[in-house]
C-alpha cells in the first residue's frame, strides 16, 4: 500500500509540475514566465521539459480536449472551467460524462477492450507486448484502473474515439520545399523579406479541417515507418495503386524520407479526440525537399482519410486542426522562413 500510494504521489507530483501553466516563448533568449497563481490553479500548457530533450516548446493550452460536442457525435462534455483543469485542484463535484464510440466498443484490432473485461489486463507506463503505453511525458497516474490525462480534465471519461486506454501514439509527417516562381528562383515575402516555405497539407474527411497528414503507429511499427506510410496513404492515395505503382511510390518516398530531418515535436496533443483516460501523443518530423526536385516526382493525390491535399504557403495566417499550426510554426522558425508580417520576429534581448 505505502509503496503503491508513493509511486503515485511522485507521479503526480512531476506530472503536474511538468504540465503546470508556464509559457515558453521557444528558441534561444527568450524568458519563461512564471505562473501568477500556484502550480496547482494554472493553465496547461507543454514546457521545454516535455519535449524529449527538443530545444523550445510547443503551446497547447488544453482547450480543444474540452470543446463539445465530442467528435463525431452530439455528446456535451461536462464543463470544465480553466481553474479546475490541474488534477491537483480538489473538485469534488466533477461529474464527466461517460463516452465511448460504438466503433471503438465493436472492438476492432486497433482497438483496447472495456477496462472491466477479465481477459484485459493492461500494463500501464510500459510496453505492452506490442503496445506502447508509456507516454512521451513521463510517468502518467492510473486511478481505479484506469490511466488519467496528464494534461488535466476534459469533462468525459472513456476512450472517446480513441482505441488504447492512456497514449494514443501518432505520427504527422510535415513535408516542405520553398515557394518558386517560374524560372525556379525562392520567393520572399514582401513584408518580411524571407523565404516563404510550403508544406503539404490534407483536408480531413471527418472534420473538413485542413491539418497536417498523419495517423496512429500500428502496434511494433517504428515511428519512421508511420511517417512514411501515412504520408504515402493520404498525400500520394498509395492504398490505391497497382503493385508496379506502389513499388515505384516506395522508391521515391525511400529517397525523401532517409535524408536528414529535424524533429519538430514528440509529447502529448491538445486534440478534441481527447479524453480523461486516453489522449494523442505524436511525433511531428520535417522532411525537407531543398531543391524541391524530389516532390516535383510525386503527385500529390488525396487518400484514406484525406478528402483534399495540396501545397501550402506557410504563414502566421494558417488556420489548422488540433495543434497543427504550432508544428508549422516551429518549422518556420528551424527553417528561417517567412512566419509573420510582424517587425518584431524575436523576443528582446
Amino acid at each position: 500500500m505505502a509503496g503503491g500510494f508513493l509511486g503515485k504521489t511522485l507521479a503526480a507530483v512531476s506530472l503536474s509540475v511538468a504540465l503546470a501553466s508556464v509559457t515558453v516563448k521557444s528558441l534561444g533568449g527568450c524568458s519563461v514566465a512564471a505562473c501568477r497563481n500556484s502550480l496547482s490553479s494554472c493553465r496547461f500548457h507543454v514546457n521545454s521539459n516535455m519535449m524529449s530533450g527538443i530545444n523550445g516548446a510547443i503551446e497547447n493550452s488544453h482547450n480543444k480536449a474540452r470543446t463539445s460536442p465530442y467528435p463525431g457525435s452530439k455528446v456535451q462534455r461536462s464543463q470544465v472551467p480553466n481553474d479546475k483543469v490541474g488534477w491537483l485542484v480538489e473538485w469534488h463535484d466533477y461529474n464527466p460524462v461517460e463516452y465511448t464510440a460504438v466503433s471503438v466498443l465493436a472492438g476492432p484490432q486497433w482497438a483496447d477492450p472495456q477496462i472491466n473485461e477479465s481477459n484485459f489486463s493492461p500494463k500501464f507506463n510500459e510496453k505492452d507486448g506490442q503496445v506502447e503505453r508509456k507516454s512521451q511525458n513521463g510517468l502518467y497516474e492510473v486511478e481505479n484502473g484506469r490511466p488519467r490525462n496528464p494534461a488535466g480534465r476534459t469533462g468525459l471519461v472513456g476512450r472517446g474515439l480513441l482505441g488504447r486506454w492512456g497514449p494514443n501514439h501518432a505520427a504527422d509527417p510535415i513535408i516542405t520545399r520553398w515557394k518558386r516562381d517560374r524560372s525556379g528562383n525562392k520567393i520572399t515575402h514582401p513584408i518580411s523579406g524571407k523565404n516563404i516555405l510550403q508544406f503539404v497539407a490534407i483536408k480531413r474527411k471527418d472534420c473538413g479541417e485542413w491539418a497536417i497528414p498523419g495517423g496512429m503507429v500500428d502496434p511494433g511499427e517504428k515511428i519512421s515507418a508511420t511517417l512514411k506510410r501515412e504520408f504515402g496513404e493520404e498525400a500520394l492515395n498509395s492504398l490505391q495503386k497497382s503493385s508496379a505503382e506502389k513499388r515505384e511510390l516506395q522508391e521515391k518516398l525511400h529517397k525523401l524520407f532517409s535524408q536528414e530531418h529535424l524533429v519538430i515535436y514528440k509529447g502529448y496533443v491538445d486534440d478534441p479526440r481527447n479524453t480523461d483516460n486516453a489522449w494523442i501523443e505524436t511525433e511531428a518530423v520535417n522532411y525537407h525537399d531543398e531543391t524541391g526536385e524530389i516532390m516535383d516526382n510525386l503527385a500529390l493525390e488525396a487518400g484514406d482519410d484525406a478528402g483534399k491535399v495540396k501545397w501550402m504557403d506557410i504563414s502566421d495566417k494558417l488556420k489548422l486542426y488540433a495543434s497543427h499550426v504550432q508544428f508549422i510554426k516551429r518549422v518556420a522558425e528551424k527553417r528561417d522562413a517567412h512566419w509573420s508580417e510582424d517587425s518584431e520576429t524575436g523576443c528582446p534581448g
